[in-house]
């Protein structure tokens, strides 16, 4: 059975620092594209940032030099730090296992809120 749990996320202040973390179990991780997406209210989920299983990493333009997505393979772990977090960061957010930058993957984390605001 394959598991994503998250952790991380809450509420924290425009300019502040949030990170996530996402355990993954019952998956050969290390062979995994890993991402991270979000969705606004009332806005489609959109992919964040994406890890690939060759080492390489993407992100959405709207979060380019403020976030990182990071992979511990020994610990079946994907990371998203976030810094300079603006209001419209301001979503819930997702890891995802097994996408391409184009179209995400079949398993999904349970989703932890991300709330910029002052």
């Amino acid at each position: 059975q394959v598991q994503l749990v998250q952790s991380g996320g809450g509420l924290v202040q425009p300019g502040g620092s949030l990170r996530l973390s996402c355990a993954a179990s019952g998956i050969t991780f290390n062979i995994y594209n890993m991402g991270w997406y979000r969705q606004a209210p009332g806005k489609q989920r959109e992919l964040v940032a994406i890890s690939r299983s060759v080492g390489s990493t993407d992100y959405a333009e709207s979060v380019k030099g403020r976030f990182t997505i990071s992979r511990d393979n020994a610990k079946s772990t994907v990371y998203l730090q976030m810094n300079s977090l603006k209001p419209e960061d301001t979503a819930v957010y997702y890891c995802n296992a097994g996408g391409t930058y184009s179209v995400f993957g079949r398993y999904w984390g349970q989703g932890t809120q991300v709330t910029v605001s002052s």
